[in-house]
């Protein structure tokens, strides 16, 4: 029996979780998910509105949580689950801003490494810059499986802001494009940093809500429920 288990922010029962767990930030793309993919399931956690559920897809056991917006609040569910759920993989499914003009809308990027201008790695005790990478061997399937399902698909780094508004924005992301950053999310860091302290993998798979260079966006209910390749790659990976 596992002392911490319920933790502050998450209800579910010891042995709720999978041990893969797709999250996305809205809880409406992990409900969406969990009625339309997953045969069974099951809701394991709503503390705060915070949607988790457990079922199967062909068969295999599988669990879809929400992780909120920015490195804080999926900095704490991701902790929880590796530490305390026995989860061994977190394969983020989130939207993010192309910084580059061969990225369109809809296309999906798969982050490598997280590029971040949070002070998320503090947490460790590191003082210096850090670019966390993902798990190469979910890297590795989510490729092939992306080549074999027909999916556009770019794998390289992002950028995980602190800011969703800035002043500097604009400047910051062309000199980030010039680095070769793919694209800007809000969470993939933290994600990455709390996988590698615990010796469990993790994997960004972002599908391009809006562009940076050509002003090009989708809207609210298509990012909630029109990112279905997204979440099907996520699942023939889990």
């Amino acid at each position: 029996m596992n002392p911490n288990i319920p933790t502050p922010h998450i209800t579910a029962g010891e042995n709720d979780f999978a041990r893969t767990v797709l999250m996305p930030g809205d809880p409406m793309r992990a409900k969406f998910l969990a009625e339309h993919y997953l045969e069974n399931a099951v809701l394991v956690n709503n503390v705060r509105g915070v949607q988790g559920y457990t079922g199967t897809w062909h068969g295999k056991r599988v669990s879809v949580m929400a992780s909120g917006m920015g490195c804080p609040s999926i900095g704490i569910y991701s902790y929880e689950l590796f530490n305390f759920y026995n989860v061994d993989n977190i394969i983020r499914i989130g939207s993010a801003g192309a910084l580059r003009p061969e990225i369109k809308v809809r296309d999906i990027v798969i982050g490598m490494s997280a590029y971040t201008n949070s002070g998320y790695i503090r947490a460790f005790g590191f003082t210096g810059s850090a670019a966390p990478c993902c798990s190469y061997d979910l890297l590795r399937k989510a490729m092939d499986k992306a080549e074999e399902m027909g999916i556009r698909a770019f794998a390289g780094p992002v950028f995980s802001s602190d800011m969703f508004y800035s002043d500097i924005s604009k400047q910051e992301n062309e000199v980030l494009a010039r680095q070769g950053v793919l694209a800007i999310e809000m969470e993939s860091a933290a994600l990455y940093l709390n996988a590698a302290r615990a010796g469990k993998n993790a994997l960004c798979i972002c599908t391009i809500s809006d562009s940076l260079v050509t002003g090009e966006i989708t809207s609210a209910e298509e990012r909630q429920e029109g990112f279905t390749k997204m979440m099907e790659l996520a699942l023939s990976i889990a």
